[in-house]
This record gives C-alpha cells, sequence and structure tokens, in this order.
C-alpha cells in the first residue's frame, strides 16, 4: 500500500514521456491563439487623435525659454486646472479627460503634443482640441510672467483607422506565446532514459550460515 503513491508518480512520468514534442507546441499555439483572439473580440474598439500646440517666444525671451516653458505645459496640460476648464468644450467628465489624455513634448523642438483616446472617433477629437484649447488660454494669462506664448500648431482630425491592435493581431500574438510555452513545457519535461524500464532490484535477504561456514570462520 504504501507503493502505491510512487507507483502513480512513475506511471505519470511515464506516459509524460511518451506524449509526442510537436503535440505539446501545438496544443499550447492553440490554446494561445484562441485566448489572443477571445482577447481581441472582447476589447472594445480605440481611436486616438492629436493636437498640437506651440510654444513661441515674444520679444524679450528666447528660443531656449520656449522649449523650457513647452515641457512645462506639457506637463500642466494633465493638470486638474487645465482639465477643469476643457470639461465643458468636451462634453465629458474631468475623470474621463485624465483617464484619456495624454502629452507628449521633445526636447528639440517648442511643441506640445495633445493625445486623446476614445471608442468613438469624434469625442477623442473634441477631447483633444479641448484639452489643447484650455492649455493655450491658461498660457496666455501667465504671458506677461513667462514672456512665451503657447498657440495653437494643428487641430486634431478624425482618425480613419483604430489604434487598438486588431483580433488577427491579437490572435497571433497569442498563439507565438502559447507556443512558445509549449516549448519551455518541452524542455522541462522529463526525459526518457535507459533505465527506466528496468525493473527495480529486490533487495536479498541473507539465509542462515551453514555449519561448514561456521567451522571456517572459528
Amino acid at each position: 500500500m504504501t507503493d502505491t503513491p510512487t507507483r502513480r508518480l512513475r506511471l505519470f512520468l511515464a506516459r509524460a514521456r511518451r506524449v509526442p514534442a510537436w503535440s505539446v507546441i501545438a496544443a499550447g499555439t492553440l490554446v494561445g491563439c484562441l485566448s489572443g483572439g477571445a482577447y481581441g473580440l472582447l476589447t472594445s474598439t480605440t481611436y486616438t487623435a492629436t493636437s498640437y500646440v506651440v510654444a513661441v517666444p515674444t520679444a524679450r525671451s528666447t528660443p531656449e525659454s520656449a522649449r523650457g516653458f513647452a515641457q512645462a505645459y506639457g506637463r500642466v496640460a494633465t493638470q486638474l486646472a487645465v482639465l477643469g476648464d476643457a470639461q465643458v468644450r468636451a462634453g465629458v467628465p474631468v475623470r474621463t479627460l485624465q483617464d484619456s489624455v495624454r502629452t507628449a513634448t521633445s526636447p528639440d523642438a517648442p511643441m506640445v503634443a495633445v493625445s486623446a483616446t476614445s471608442s468613438r472617433p469624434d469625442l477623442a477629437v473634441d477631447m483633444a482640441n479641448a484639452v489643447s484649447r484650455a492649455l493655450t488660454q491658461h498660457a496666455e494669462e501667465a504671458e506677461s510672467s513667462t514672456q512665451v506664448r503657447l498657440v495653437q500648431f494643428s487641430r486634431a482630425v478624425k482618425p480613419s483607422k483604430p489604434t487598438s491592435a486588431s483580433t488577427a493581431l491579437t490572435a497571433l500574438v497569442g498563439a507565438s506565446a502559447g507556443g512558445l510555452l509549449g516549448g519551455l513545457a518541452l524542455l522541462a519535461r522529463p526525459r526518457r532514459t535507459g533505465g527506466d524500464d528496468a525493473p527495480v532490484p529486490v533487495a536479498s535477504v541473507p539465509g542462515p550460515a551453514t555449519a561448514a561456514d561456521v567451522r571456517g570462520r572459528r
């Protein structure tokens, strides 16, 4: 009775060794493909619209100063003071703007990119333009102290293609990941050895010594 768990383990390992290598990789690829495809189907399609504003130095400022303030305005654009003014024009709550709007700046150009993401392309355009407009208004109020004007360089336009991954792409990524995991499972699988099928030797108990052996030892 005490050997039952050991025998079950040996049977399991023996069966695992007999599984063809290609079937493990194929199963992992299939499961990964189905999982990735399901993720693509269940995830909503998103669109991204981007507007651009540029910092322009006044007569009392320099281009280096404009680039510095562009970096600062890029961080300010997603703050509550700017988003609170943009929510009315965008027609969405501040929380939605906080989750959907991102900014990007460049150290080489005094420009701020304001991007908004939404499941509706027209709403993405409205949010990006509303935040850009609110940001330029805040810059106008501080122009006397910063000596830098912030003007709109390009308005956001309605995106023609979604920015989220397609179902085919997510299925392909899932299949690749599943095949990779299947290969790793093969590496971790117990390998077949020559002595696996050999019977386990049974310990022998020595018999009683004969009388001749006892005399010989004396």
